[in-house]
């Protein structure tokens, strides 16, 4: 019998929610995901040392000699992003999402530019944008940029998408793909109400991304929807049928050692019952937002984790610019990323608190204790820096 990811792959789209390319060839998925984040988790691995060597040499070839090591890191973020991007897509057959440094996340024009660069540098290693998607925080100034990039044939993947406003403006916009977060709405509504848990037929997140699911098939949208950021196995069977779904190593893993039986449980040709159809313009927007604070509020943590991953990678790169360039390295700050995640400051940092990628979690938290103390993040790190209190 197929076990529950054969199954699932026969009725969904199967993403890789990873930077490990390893990963990514062991599971075949047809599509892949990386950010900063997964790219940081990557940067651990040291058959990937060679790939970020050559992206920095390449960036300070690019930037000139006598340039400051801040703007030859700048710079290699979005090489490494594209060279990641491109050995990923040897091994999948359809496409990859590069991401839009979050820090643009609320500058329509910034974002712009950056993702034309992007496209840019696939399009000189001659790969087109079909197989390309840029993704964006589903901001009001994202979806605007996006809407742009789409009328210029450049596919945008929203993300960071928690409420149903986004999901409608991503929608009127036209844009290619949106990445409702299920994990991380269950993770606010447990710490709202005080449940530890919730059946997957009730889970929030499972909830919202159905909802939005029907509304979009419902009403005709080409918009397609990927269910992201899995907290367990419940949330993904409760999903199954969805357009794509974009699952970690570890997830896949457990699906394909189960043989249960896998029902479809959305269906595009037959969708359950929806709302009446919205008009949602940046009033409206605004106003939705407003009244929905967990969307709010995981919109506006995502965007500070997402950045800090940037800050927290740009770190290494500068430490690895410094080593091949002879110069002195130096540690990680350690210390600055419990300041942001240890939020009730008892010297470790819970799934919950962390505002990174689930992935650089799962990276660091090596014994799977849902915790991460200083060593932790050290070792994952590669940071020698003791912790002080």
């Amino acid at each position: 019998m197929a076990n529950l990811l054969e199954q699932l792959a026969a009725m969904t789209v199967v993403v890789a929610d990873t930077g490990d390319i390893e990963a990514i060839r062991q599971f075949t998925p047809r599509d892949a995901t990386t950010n900063p984040s997964l790219i940081l988790a990557a940067a651990q691995i040291p058959a990937y040392q060679e790939l970020i060597d050559r992206s920095l040499r390449e960036s300070r070839e690019v930037i000139g000699r006598e340039a400051p090591a801040e703007d030859v890191v700048r710079e290699a973020i979005d090489e490494i992003s594209v060279t990641f991007g491109k050995e990923i897509l040897k091994i999948v057959p359809g496409r990859v999402s590069t991401e839009v440094d979050a820090r643009l996340s609320y500058d329509t024009e910034a974002t712009i530019t950056k993702a034309r660069k992007l496209i840019g540098l696939y399009a000189q290693a001659g790969i087109g944008p079909d197989r390309v998607l840029i993704k964006i925080a589903s901001t009001w100034e994202g979806i605007k940029a996006a809407e742009v990039l789409e009328r210029e044939g450049i596919h945008c993947n929203l993300t960071l998408l928690f409420g149903f406003s986004q999901a409608v403006a991503c929608a009127e916009a036209g844009i290619t793909l949106i990445s409702p977060f299920v994990g991380r709405i269950l993770d606010w509504y447990k710490k709202s109400t005080g449940r530890d848990s919730y059946p997957g037929a009730e889970d929030p997140g499972v909830l919202s991304v159905t909802r939005i699911f029907n509304y979009f098939k419902t009403h005709g949208y080409g918009t397609e929807v990927m269910g992201a950021s899995f907290r367990n196995l419940d949330e993904i069977i409760e999903l199954a049928g969805c357009d794509l779904l974009t699952i970690s190593p570890g997830l896949m893993d457990q699906l394909r050692q189960s043989e249960d039986h896998l029902e479809r449980r959305l269906d595009a040709a037959h969708p359950g019952a929806s709302e009446a159809k919205i008009h949602v313009d940046e009033a409206a927007f605004r106003r939705m937002m407003d009244a929905d604070p967990m969307a709010s509020e995981k919109l506006d943590e995502g965007i500070r984790g997402f950045s800090k991953a940037i800050e927290t990678l740009e770190g290494q790169l500068a430490h690895r610019l410094a080593v091949i360039e002879g110069g002195a390295a130096f540690t990680h700050a350690v210390h600055e990323i419990f300041l942001l995640n240890d939020l009730d400051g008892d010297g470790c940092i819970t799934r919950e608190e962390w505002l990174g990628s689930d992935a650089v979690f799962d990276a660091l938290d090596t014994d799977n204790d849902g915790r991460l103390a200083p060593e932790d993040v050290r070792g994952g790190l590669g940071a020698p820096l003791a912790i002080s209190r």
